[in-house]
């Protein structure tokens, strides 16, 4: 019982946190090589070689703050105040200060006591700037303390988190690591060069910054070709080059999107492809990191707000409004958006009802309302919305008219733009999306109304498609197995991931074609649900391209091992896989990096578990509880294995404690009902199921468990009673016909 149900736990944890996320807070070592002429390969040139031709993008380009993104230190790059200056934050009093011409700071590292760090490199310009510290290993960390370029004064970018030096947020710690969490965006063709044996980084680059052939490539041949045979000889389109000045829109968001979305990589090795989830997998507007209506919560970089909007469906692209090198926007404030919106009809007091020149008149604070991160950084939501002070009042989501007006209720902003507009609005993809995160009973029709509706954005189809996965009926089941045959690989990969929570049988014939997709993510995805099938189960037209999808399966998790859910990612695979001692190694690999992972203890747990080693099992859930005493699902975990252990009285405790912490997993009330049938409790049994019952009227398996509990007790009337809603709920299911005809039903 134990090991089955921590075998589902991780089929639908694996990848909740899906990857790593490039965080931009920190920010290489005395590996990393730097060449502003010639990389390793030979194929970059440098931004010298470009400026040759084109003078005024170079000279837009280095006054940019991504020309600025990473330099070593000195006396013109550094703009923090190292005057023998200190900083008290948080209980941790920091001091920068020069010796010579090397910047250092003195605070707090991972022992809990101060220590001279010496800056190697200076990270981001404006509107804060940051510094990076060389660790051994090749690492390169990131102080959290950063200078507010327009303030002029020192901050920390996360005020109020006392965060202690072992943990895995400390400044010492993986999620401050440069080579992990920053390098790829802010360096030239960076590779990162982790040796999971070691646990170590070789990491290179060509270009120590973000330079022209970040985005151009390469641009060797092209300085060859345009030096010898585009004279004389036939014209190439591009010249060889990525993102020439005419490029279409899936081209330019591609370029832009890994470094300004919120994504996951998935392998070192790049694939030259114009559909992004050949590389990497973008973040969709959940609630994990969006609110339930999409608009932007936590750090998204833009891409999947972008996605959302009409601008986007338009053929809108990122150079429309910005200049692409110097990244400032092309025209000042509302005539960038006046460029395509008539000025006479929306930029006039009788759209805004607002007087002209004021902050209400402008378009961003009504369509583009923002938020700060990393303590000073103002962003702007790209989902380009209307406001909606009418959700707020229905369903507590933010709108812009509260930033202004913080001192009117929602309901008195609703009703204004009733008074302006009149009582109707437009549909908007949010009035389904919100009550279709909630996954509740009435969930599952705003999610396929969502899927249905051909005016929705894909992002928003592929999100419904994710949450669907949390409804495990027939029609939802259904519902995914179409999205399979999508256009979209957002889709298609999302509808797989949703695929876990289902039987393998509902779905491996269907996912079968997936497994040699033209798209690597998909691929992955795909293989990622065979591995739960036992190889001999798998249909012979489908042996060779499981092989090849697993390959990629297992070289993505890998290279995502430097980073602590990398590491339990990995060791989900294997754990899937039966190959417990190599979970037990990742899971215990993960923890090292960030001992706060619970999902990655429970797992561990099982790892043990099934090994036979019920001691450390129980140890690993006693290391959870010290994360979270309040946590029902260990309690939970708990009490199936004390069950398994013969420990009944423990495992009642613990079914019990995940109760009385208002569990609502229906497995905690049907095995907790079951043990007390058993120890012949059988009155508690029925207050438990009853209770279950109570918060899941729909799971068929406790009127079944219930149904079982009056037959032992020979409570007939009561057991026909509860069969016959047994048998309305679930009619079909093989499992429960010996009850119903036992029953006379």
């Amino acid at each position: 019982m134990y090991k089955k149900s921590i075998l589902l736990l991780v089929i639908l944890v694996v990848f909740l946190v899906i990857f790593r996320v490039f965080i931009v807070d920190s920010c290489t070592s005395k590996y990393i090589k730097y060449s502003e002429s010639q990389s390793q390969s030979g194929a970059y040139v440098g931004d010298q070689s470009c400026k040759k031709c084109h003078a005024n993008e170079f000279n837009d380009w280095k006054h940019s703050d991504h020309y600025m993104s990473m330099l070593p230190p000195n006396d013109s790059t550094v703009k923090g105040d190292f005057n023998n200056v200190t900083f008290t934050a948080d209980g941790v009093t920091s001091r920068f200060y020069k010796k010579g011409a090397k910047f250092y700071i003195n605070t707090e590292g991972d022992d809990g006591k101060n220590h001279d760090f010496e800056i190697k490199y200076i990270f981001g310009y404006k509107p804060l700037q940051q510094y990076l510290v060389q660790f051994p290993d090749g690492r390169l960390q990131v102080p959290r303390l950063s200078w507010d370029v327009n303030k002029k004064k020192w901050f920390n970018q996360y005020a109020g988190q006392n965060i202690p030096s072992h943990d895995w947020l400390h400044w010492t710690g993986n999620a401050q690591n440069w080579n992990t969490m920053c390098a790829s965006c802010h360096s030239t063709n960076l590779k990162k060069n982790y040796d999971i044996k070691t646990d170590s980084y070789k990491t290179s680059y060509s270009i120590i910054n973000v330079s022209c052939e970040s985005c151009h490539g390469a641009g060797k041949q092209h300085v060859d070709f345009i030096s010898g045979d585009y004279k004389s000889g036939e014209r190439v389109a591009g010249s060889f080059m990525k993102l020439a000045k005419n490029s279409k829109q899936t081209e330019e968001l591609t370029t832009c999107a890994p470094c300004h979305a919120r994504v996951s990589e998935l392998s070192g090795s790049h694939i030259d492809s114009p559909e992004i989830m050949d590389n990497y997998i973008p973040a969709i507007p959940d609630t994990e990191n969006y609110h339930a209506d999409g608009q932007v919560d936590d750090e998204d970089y833009i891409y999947t707000s972008f996605l959302q909007s009409k601008m986007f469906h338009k053929g809108v692209t990122c150079s429309t409004c910005h200049n692409p090198h110097s990244v400032k926007l092309k025209r000042v404030g509302n005539q960038t958006c006046t460029l395509c919106h008539n000025p006479t009809k929306y930029d006039v007091p009788t759209h805004t009802f607002h007087k002209k020149g004021t902050p209400g008149a402008e378009c961003k604070n009504c369509h583009m309302p923002g938020k700060l991160y990393m303590g000073n950084d103002f962003r702007h939501d790209h989902s380009f919305r209307v406001p909606r002070p009418d959700l707020s009042v229905k369903y507590g989501t933010p709108n812009a008219c509260s930033n202004c007006h913080k001192d009117k209720s929602e309901k008195v902003l609703a009703d204004a733009i009733v008074k302006w507009y009149g009582p109707k609005r437009k549909y908007h993809f949010a009035e389904d999306l919100i009550p279709g995160s909630r996954l509740d009973l009435e969930s599952e029709k705003h999610l396929t109304k969502l899927i249905d509706n051909k005016f929705v954005p894909k992002i928003i189809k592929a999100t419904a498609t994710f949450y669907l996965g949390s409804i495990q009926t027939q029609t939802s089941l259904n519902t995914i197995l179409a999205r399979l045959a999508s256009k979209e690989a957002q889709i298609r990969y999302r509808a797989l991931r949703s695929l876990a929570s289902f039987p393998s049988e509902s779905w491996s014939e269907a996912v079968g074609p997936l497994l040699s997709d033209n798209v690597r993510a998909v691929r992955i995805a795909a293989a990622d649900l065979y591995i739960t099938i036992p190889r001999e189960q798998v249909a012979s037209q489908y042996e060779k391209a499981f092989s090849s999808a697993q390959i990629e399966l297992e070289k993505s998790l890998r290279f995502q091992t430097d980073f602590s859910t990398g590491n339990v990612m990995l060791a989900d695979y294997y754990l899937k896989l039966q190959d417990y001692a190599n979970a037990q190694k990742f899971y215990l690999r993960g923890l090292k990096k960030d001992s706060n992972m619970n999902y990655a203890w429970l797992n561990l747990s099982a790892a043990y578990n099934s090994q036979g080693k019920d001691a450390e099992a129980l140890q690993a859930l006693h290391s959870a509880l010290k994360n979270d005493s309040k946590n029902e699902r260990i309690y939970y975990n708990m009490a199936l294995l004390y069950n398994e252990m013969n420990n009944i009285s423990a495992a009642e405790k613990a079914f019990a404690t995940a109760v009385e912490l208002k569990s609502t997993n229906p497995r905690v009330y049907y095995n907790y009902g079951l043990l007390l049938n058993q120890i012949k409790k059988f009155a508690a049994a029925e207050t438990i199921l009853l209770k279950g019952i109570q918060i899941n009227p729909s799971n068929s398996e406790l009127y079944y468990s219930l149904t079982f509990v009056y037959i032992q007790s020979n409570n007939k009337t009561k057991a026909i009673s509860t069969a016959m809603k047994l048998k309305q709920l679930d009619a079909g299911n093989p499992n429960y016909q010996q009850v119903f005809q036992s029953l006379g039903l």
